[in-house]
């Protein structure tokens, strides 16, 4: 089985953004919000544009714990939001196919990874590279891992850190800067 990573580079990800804000405002919204929020994938496309359409937090039940999660939109999302959703229904899905069917972790993988290929990159992805990304780049910023894992509901800081790719970057780190 591969393991998805997060996208650490920061030229990577704005890569990324910008392939997917010439694609359509939906992929890129799907991406910024996975990596701003760090919510699985299975609670992203559950949303409605009610969810979200002239909010400031985000409100959900989380499909896997079944756990409450409340969280701030921020300055990055809230005018994409504000964007996306104007004249839409609020029962409507946030995420649509062209079809007009709610979007499935399947077409969102698609759009992940056609997005990696077209920009040139060598991540491996996938749908949970997104939460990956948040909780590598909020732990960065903040090397606050009880609050990470809190965000995450996972059940020790160990799983966090593996998870995110700390542990492993870490090692790599240990080896490369040992020589005897």
């Amino acid at each position: 089985m591969t393991t998805v990573e997060p996208i650490r580079n920061r030229e990577h990800l704005q890569k990324l953004e910008k392939y997917l804000a010439q694609k359509n405002l939906r992929d890129l919204l799907l991406f910024t919000l996975g990596t701003n929020c760090g919510l699985r994938i299975s609670d992203i496309i559950a949303l409605n544009t009610g969810d979200v359409m002239n909010k400031t937090y985000i409100q959900i039940i989380e499909k896997k714990t079944g756990k409450f999660k409340r969280f701030p939109i921020n300055s990055k999302l809230k005018p994409m939001l504000d964007k996306y959703t104007k004249g839409k229904c609020s029962k409507e899905p946030l995420f649509l196919t062209k079809f007009h069917n709610r979007m499935d972790r399947f077409s969102a993988y698609r759009i992940i990874k056609k997005a990696v290929t077209a920009a040139g990159l060598e991540e491996k992805v996938g749908t949970h590279t997104m939460r990956k990304t948040f909780g590598y780049h909020h732990y960065k910023k903040y090397k606050d891992i009880a609050m990470l894992q809190k965000i995450f509901n996972h059940s020790s800081p160990q799983i966090t850190l593996g998870y995110i790719g700390i542990d492993q970057e870490r090692i790599d780190e240990s080896y490369n800067n040992f020589i005897l």
